[in-house]
């Protein structure tokens, strides 16, 4: 018998809004509103998008201090968590004895606790892993009785900054606990789309009215995942269990600015985590295989699974795509993916091999868009 899917704090606010649900993590979902996902990627690229993103694990670490906490956590993931101010927040992955990410995460300094955001589709897998390898001497807390929101866009400070006026001293990466609409709030100033904005976590009983109140200005549309991930893509952002798993490590995964100096080769606190022999090497030596943004030369989009390869004979395929679609923004198709090292830089055309047909495809930086952070 099939397992009922969970829903949101703010699924009945999605069905009286006229979403179109489907299922995603487990969860019924909004995919997209009235203005349809091409529409509501432009408005969160022009005014202000929210988002429901209340299906993410939301996790609290506790031990006898932040710095016993942060050094515990240190050992799963390659990032510098000690070193992390109050009322910070980081990103980072849990990596595998093999190299591997487990997960990506953002985790924040709340002073006596470190605060986890963690991905809807392995939030089990995490909370079981962080588990088996902080407790009994750090508590792993599942925070059950929260919603999170994500509000997205150019006009985001000013919509929340209505409600209240603290948050327009909020940089990026910055973790305040303010009140809205007269809720205390957990907010973020960050995001998942490339824009500036705030993540937005609420208690479950107050999600919906505060919600709507942030719904009542204007400039604000509800967003749903379809153009959250055509929002993320363009922004070069990874999808866990897409651009990356655990059969990819951190620096295929052009992800080795996350891997602050103090943890790397020669840091005071090098090495010490989960695959730091595998990973410091990498960074050391470099690897065979690279994450790049790929910019196919057709109108039609290159999807996952798509293959790359040198030309339009050639057998053995150099690359393969990850993650693509159009982006509605740049005007023309976009891809990320994995090619051999050394074809990196390459300015030729390659050959994806689309229905049968090898189509020319360009490797590309990433990000497609500038990112709009509020430094």
């Amino acid at each position: 018998m099939a397992q009922a899917l969970r829903k949101t704090p703010l699924y009945d606010l999605h069905r009286d809004l006229g979403a179109k649900l489907t299922e995603f993590a487990g969860y019924e979902m909004p995919v997209q509103y009235g203005l349809g996902i091409l529409g509501e990627h432009q408005h969160t690229r022009t005014k202000a998008g929210l988002f429901d993103v209340s299906h993410m694990g939301q996790v609290i670490l506790r031990g006898r201090s932040y710095q016993e906490t942060a050094l515990a956590l240190e050992k799963l993931l390659p990032t510098d968590v000690l070193g992390l101010e109050a009322g910070r927040q980081r990103y980072g992955f849990l990596t595998t004895n093999s190299g591997g990410i487990f997960d990506d995460l953002m985790f924040s300094n709340r002073g006596d606790h470190i605060f986890i955001v963690l991905n809807a589709a392995c939030k089990n897998s995490d909370i079981k892993h962080l588990k088996s390898l902080l407790e009994p001497e750090i508590l792993v807390e599942e925070v059950l009785n929260r919603a999170l929101i994500a509000l997205q866009g150019p006009a985001s400070e000013t919509v929340l900054g209505e409600l209240n006026p603290q948050v327009k001293n909020m940089k990026f990466m910055d973790v305040e606990t303010l009140l809205v609409s007269g809720v205390e709030c957990w907010i973020s100033r960050s995001g998942y789309t490339g824009e500036d904005g705030f993540e937005i976590s609420i208690p479950a009983t107050d999600a919906e009215s505060v919600t709507r109140n942030i719904l009542l200005n204007e400039n604000v549309e509800l967003i749903g995942l379809g153009a959250r991930d055509s929002l993320r893509l363009e922004a070069g952002l990874c999808l866990y269990g897409h651009d990356i798993n655990q059969a990819t490590t951190p620096v295929e995964a052009s992800l080795n600015w996350a891997i602050q100096k103090v943890r790397r080769a020669n840091g005071e606190r090098a090495g010490g985590f989960i695959g730091s022999k595998i990973i410091l090497k990498q960074l050391d030596e470099g690897t065979e295989r690279k994450r790049v943004g790929f910019l196919p030369q057709t109108r039609a989009p290159m999807r996952e699974g798509v293959e790359v390869f040198e030309t339009e004979r050639s057998k053995d395929r150099i690359g393969i795509i990850t993650s693509g679609g159009y982006g509605p923004t740049v005007g023309h198709p976009v891809a990320m993916g994995y090619i051999d090292s050394k074809y990196a830089q390459n300015k030729n055309n390659l050959f994806g091999e689309l229905r049968g047909k090898r189509v020319p495809v360009k490797v590309s930086k990433i990000p497609f868009v500038p990112l709009n952070f509020k430094r």
